[in-house]
């Protein structure tokens, strides 16, 4: 995860936790990073202007002293509870965790009724969600498609074996339930398809890629879509 992307989502967890605040240990588990790491993004965060407070010891903690706000926005119920659906069923999806803060957003913005309604809904949508991979392997895999990095990974085939791959990432694709990073090998030098709970580990690289694109993949199945959706 790219660091400005890592201040976003530490902003958004602190919003979320509410006056409840959390901890730097936590906070730099939850991002694979280490305590050091958070404080100097905690600074970070408070030198431009976010509302940060602090409580030194025992039950202590970080936290954000306001909530900054969208602008009101109109959805129904069923509408906000489609989304929830949606974003829950799929915690393994590329960008998961910026579509649920996106998510925790609009529900912060919903009139007090409307929201009362999505949580009496809500507790009538269960998922059975898959297993995520871990959040350090995924914001990797994420950071190198958005930025069109070379991406070095530890995959483990469906054998067992082990290799290193540097991969110049084109695509994410969902099929028969599983996640897969599509890209352009250069141990293989070819297009390969990654099931990304495979991937052990994940690092960004300075390499940029070489322009690859989602033609060489070859046609779509029938029933695939980009995920923009209709009349896009």
């Amino acid at each position: 995860m790219k660091r400005a992307e890592r201040l976003h989502a530490l902003s958004e967890m602190l919003r979320r936790q509410g006056s409840r605040g959390s901890t730097a240990g936590r906070m730099a588990a939850e991002f694979g990073v280490s305590v050091r790491t958070i404080k100097r993004d905690l600074a970070s965060l408070e030198r431009s202007g976010a509302p940060l407070w602090s409580r030194p010891g025992p039950g202590g903690g970080y936290g954000l002293a306001e909530i900054a706000s969208l602008r009101p926005v109109s959805l129904s119920p069923a509408q906000a509870v489609a989304i929830l659906a949606a974003v829950s069923a799929a915690p393994d999806a590329p960008y998961a965790d910026l579509a649920s803060a996106g998510m925790q957003k609009i529900l912060d913005v919903l009139d007090p009724a409307t929201r009362a309604r999505v949580r009496r809904l809500a507790d009538r949508v269960w998922v059975d969600a898959p297993p995520t991979p871990r959040r350090a392997v995924r914001s990797a895999l994420e950071e190198a498609m958005t930025e069109q990095r070379v991406v070095r990974i530890r995959y483990s085939s469906a054998d067992g074996t082990n290799t290193s791959r540097d991969v110049e990432p084109v695509l994410f694709a969902s099929t028969g339930g599983r996640w897969y990073l599509i890209g352009w090998c250069r141990l293989r030098n070819a297009m390969r398809w990654f099931v990304v709970a495979r991937v052990q580990q994940a690092r960004v690289t300075a390499m940029p890629c070489t322009r690859h694109t989602v033609e060489e993949i070859g046609d779509p199945p029938e029933t695939a879509r980009p995920v923009h959706g209709r009349g896009a």
